[in-house]
C-alpha cells in the first residue's frame, strides 16, 4: 500500500524560505510523477512543481524561479525548497504521487506567509 508523508510546512515572512519533504513508502516502483499542488482559501488547486520518475520537471507558473523541487538520494523522497516566499504563497500544500491510474495525496501542510 502506497503511503504518503509530507513535512516542513510552517510559517514564514515575506521574502523568506522554507522546505517541504516528502516521503512515498509501499510499491511505488516505476510511479509516474510526484509533486506538490496547493490551494489558497476561495482559490483553486493549482500545481507547484512536480518531478517524474525520469528527472522531468515542471513548475507552476506562479513559482517559477523561486520554487525548487527536487529528488532525494532514496526513490521515494521529496523536496520542495520555497524562496522569496511571498503572502499569496500562504496555501495547503498537498504531496501527491501518481502511479498508474491511481494517485495518491497527503493531508496537506498549512503554510502561512506573513508581512
Amino acid at each position: 500500500q502506497v503511503q504518503l508523508v509530507e513535512s516542513g510546512g510552517g510559517s514564514a515572512q515575506v521574502g523568506g524560505s522554507l522546505t517541504l519533504s516528502c516521503v512515498a513508502t509501499g510499491n511505488i516502483a516505476g510511479f509516474n510523477a510526484m509533486g506538490w499542488y496547493r490551494q489558497a482559501p476561495g482559490k483553486q488547486r493549482e500545481l507547484v512543481a512536480t518531478i517524474t520518475g525520469s528527472g522531468n520537471i515542471t513548475y507552476g507558473e506562479s513559482v517559477k524561479g523561486r520554487f525548487s523541487i527536487s529528488r532525494g538520494n532514496e526513490n521515494g523522497i521529496i523536496y520542495l525548497q520555497m524562496k522569496n516566499l511571498k503572502l499569496e504563497d500562504t496555501a495547503v500544500y498537498q504531496c501527491g504521487l501518481g502511479l498508474g491510474t491511481r494517485n495518491y495525496w497527503t493531508q496537506g501542510s498549512q503554510v502561512t506567509i506573513s508581512s
